[in-house]
């Protein structure tokens, strides 16, 4: 079930984020916050009502994050008053967490696992030719075979 997965939102930050936009319904480190926004890494917010992690990521302004942003989807999360959140593409959330795994000598089952489970549900959907372009530009197409054919997507065409 995709609610098992982290999901990756990804937020470009023209200005800093503040506690206040996390509202009194997440725990949020300023501290941690600012560092991340420094030094173009991510940061978490915890949902304190039901413990939930989200994953917040700083755009590294690579031609790949900048496609990213293009391809996120607007997802409402809360509806009175609405609230948004904007949450990357399933083909993003593979190819960023095929990238962690390369990044963290292929050793964390957890990036393995997500993305066997995004591969396992999202199936046939998948945006083959996207994935492939960008997997290679990253330098993670063997893992991305990998991880289709393990995932039951299937690999090589």
């Amino acid at each position: 079930m995709l609610d098992n997965f982290k999901l990756a939102i990804l937020i470009t930050f023209k200005l800093a984020l503040t506690l206040e936009a996390a509202g009194a319904a997440f725990y949020a480190d300023e501290r941690a916050i600012r560092e991340a926004i420094t030094e173009r890494r991510s940061f978490n917010l915890i949902h304190l009502a039901t413990m939930f992690k989200v994953d917040v990521f700083v755009s590294r302004r690579r031609p790949f994050d900048r496609e990213q942003m293009k391809r996120r989807a607007r997802q409402v999360v809360v509806r009175d008053p609405e609230r948004a959140l904007y949450v990357a593409s399933a083909e993003d959330v593979i190819l960023a967490k095929l990238e962690w795994y390369k990044l963290g000598g292929g050793v964390s089952e957890r990036q393995w696992r997500d993305v066997r489970g995004v591969i396992q549900i999202q199936g046939r959907r998948l945006e083959r030719e996207y994935l492939d372009r960008w997997a290679s530009t990253l330098g993670v197409a063997d893992l991305l075979e990998r991880a289709l054919a393990e995932g039951g997507a299937g690999g090589s065409r």
